[in-house]
């Protein structure tokens, strides 16, 4: 399916608010199926969008859990370390 800049934009906003696949598609207008494959396809403008929504919003938690850790929060440090051990095992 072919979206028009605001419906993705409309999608990156709602997905970094991480706003359920079935809602995104009412709000638009179009069936959940249909985004949901959309989004599945990871080459497609939908799934970008999905995708980056969901991630800025991963950067400002990851963010705060730092500086959470940085200032000692027991349950941040160990965040913070399963993220890093997360991000290594990516690499």
């Amino acid at each position: 399916m072919t979206y028009t800049d605001e419906q993705l934009e409309t999608i990156e906003r709602l997905a970094s608010i991480y706003m359920p696949i079935r809602d995104i598609a009412l709000i638009l207008e179009v069936e959940d199926t249909q985004l949901r494959e959309d989004i599945q396809c990871q080459s497609s403008p939908a799934s970008r969008a999905y995708r980056k929504g969901k991630a800025l919003s991963k950067v400002a938690l990851h963010q705060q859990e730092m500086n959470l850790a940085k200032v000692g929060s027991p349950l941040a440090l160990e965040n913070a370390r399963q993220n890093l051990l997360d991000m290594e095992d990516d690499e």
